[in-house]
């Protein structure tokens, strides 16, 4: 784990250990500004750590994912996209993070990766100890053989339909229009 944060600081990337996801939540707290604007990724890690509950109801913020899911789909998809795209601070996870220093993250719709590409003006990414590979084919394997398996029965549960990996972002670094954060956590949390 320290030579994999190493490499992202090496690339740009703002990193922190943690112990675990408790501590995600303190220092997640801590980095975002109150009154920001804040769109949270579909997903385990957020969902599980209590992270997303904590971001999308906390008044401190003001929720993109809330406000979006009160949109309507059809006359106002652009705006929805709008507001998915270039969120003041975007938080989520990945799919795998390399010992080279990429963070590798899958997306079935697309909509939470503009925000972690560079359109968000602060991303940050909270990842479970299990999610560091070697590198990027290992990464590619991690996505298919174990991540979309388990979203795709979630996905199932959850809205009737299976997930798919459409999108994959690889993030060798941060762009110079957005600060990225990664928490590593000690502890193994989402997929």
């Amino acid at each position: 784990m320290a030579r994999t944060a190493a490499e992202l600081a090496a690339r740009g990337f703002a990193v922190e250990i943690l112990d675990d996801a408790a501590a995600a939540r303190v220092r997640i707290r801590e980095l975002i500004p109150v009154g920001a604007a804040v769109f949270t990724a579909a997903s385990e890690t957020l969902r599980l750590s209590g992270i997303d509950e904590d971001l999308n109801t906390d008044d401190r913020y003001r929720s993109v994912r809330s406000r979006v899911l009160t949109m309507d789909r059809t006359t106002e998809a652009d705006d929805i996209r709008r507001l998915l795209a270039a969120p003041d601070v975007a938080v989520g996870s990945v799919a795998a993070v390399t010992e080279t220093g990429s963070l590798v993250i899958a997306s079935a719709s697309g909509s939470q990766l503009p925000g972690n590409a560079g359109g968000a003006g602060q991303a940050i990414w909270v990842v479970g100890a299990q999610k560091v590979v070697p590198d990027l084919a290992c990464a590619q394997r991690r996505l298919e053989d174990h991540v979309l398996p388990l979203e795709d029965a979630r996905a199932l549960a959850a809205y009737g339909q299976p997930s798919a990996v459409n999108q994959v972002l690889v993030l060798n670094a941060p762009t110079r229009f957005s600060r990225g954060t990664v928490l590593l956590l000690r502890e193994a949390i989402g997929y």
